[in-house]
């Protein structure tokens, strides 16, 4: 990513990471279909290993998997964020990273959970993140990404008030699939059958056909998967 690029992204958050933090922060309280998924997250990767949260912002997909008793961390490219994470829950674990260049040694990692995280990173690098997360992963390890679906990039230069630059960007789930074909294979997909539906794709142990559609989520296995 440019230095540019990548400066402004982390600038912006520092700048909004107070107001985000105390927007956000409780979302999952009215999202119980993200508490589903991570629920059964949760379920496949306790005990497994650390397992990381992946542009954790304020920490609170970290928290909530932690208090179902997955060893989690977060990390950020955000010091703004990440003092608001800590200052959340002070009984955590929150290091500062950027996902395309991970200061990590391979295999490092049970899991990865990146809930929206790659929604600022541009299409030409969004393989290269791809890499080095598969790389600090376990293999069979399990990647559970969250993602914004649609073709455009938007533009943002004001957030709640705060100055910003940043780039928001969409992906079609069958050209982002496509993209891990050499650092991981999906095990099974499920398209959407109502126009303007989200599509989405899912892990295989994740098997009870009764459950909804996950909207924009999808988990991914390391190649020699065993969970």
């Amino acid at each position: 990513m440019d230095p540019q690029r990548l400066s402004d992204y982390q600038s912006s958050y520092d700048r909004i990471a107070e107001e985000y933090a105390n927007r956000i922060s409780g979302e999952l309280d009215h999202k119980p279909l993200d508490r589903m998924l991570l629920d059964e997250f949760a379920a496949r990767v306790k005990g497994a290993g650390r397992v990381c949260d992946l542009g954790c912002g304020p920490g609170h997909v970290a928290r909530y998997l932690h208090d179902r008793g997955v060893d989690i961390f977060g990390m950020d490219l955000s010091p703004g964020m990440l003092e608001q994470a800590r200052k959340r829950n002070p009984a955590m674990e929150f290091r500062h990273g950027n996902m395309l260049t991970l200061d990590v040694r391979d295999r490092a990692w049970a899991a990865i959970v990146a809930f929206y995280s790659i929604v600022h990173i541009p299409k030409t690098d969004i393989l290269q993140a791809f890499r080095e997360m598969f790389r600090v992963l376990e293999p069979g390890g399990l990647l559970f990404l969250a993602f914004h679906i649609g073709i455009e990039v938007l533009h943002e230069e004001n957030c709640w008030g705060h100055q910003v630059s940043l780039d928001l960007v969409f992906f079609g789930w069958l050209a982002l699939l496509s993209r891990t074909r050499s650092s991981a294979s999906p095990m099974r997909r499920k398209s959407s059958t109502k126009a303007g539906e989200p599509t989405s794709a899912r892990a295989s142990q994740f098997e009870d056909n009764a459950l909804p559609k996950p909207p924009e989520a999808m988990a991914l296995h390391n190649p020699g998967s065993h969970m």
